[in-house]
């Protein structure tokens, strides 16, 4: 997930405020995390360790999901959505209107 910093900084106190039990994936979200800079052309330089994390190749998917990003390998990306689409539709998008 990409953040801008002001949704990061609300992420990141949802994370460090649960319980002791979640201890483990705090560690994971907040202990891995990394500030990112842009370059003078706008591309944002993703770390060798997060792109082996993420499973990113080469060819990347880039998804705005509101408040953050997501950056999917594009294999993995379409692999996982051609899944999904195989489904039924969830239940919550019943009743919401496009």
């Amino acid at each position: 997930m990409i953040f801008p910093l002001n949704e990061w900084e609300n992420f990141r106190e949802r994370i460090a405020s649960l319980p002791m039990q979640a201890q483990w994936w705090k560690r994971i979200f907040l202990g891995n995390a990394m500030d990112v800079d842009m370059d003078s052309t706008g591309r944002i330089l993703v770390s060798p360790e997060l792109r082996k994390a993420a499973g990113i190749s080469k060819d990347t998917v880039l998804l705005g999901m509101g408040n953050y990003f997501e950056l999917w390998d594009a294999t993995t990306y379409a692999a996982q959505e051609a899944e999904q689409m195989k489904g039924e539709m969830p239940d919550v998008f019943k009743d919401f209107s496009f």
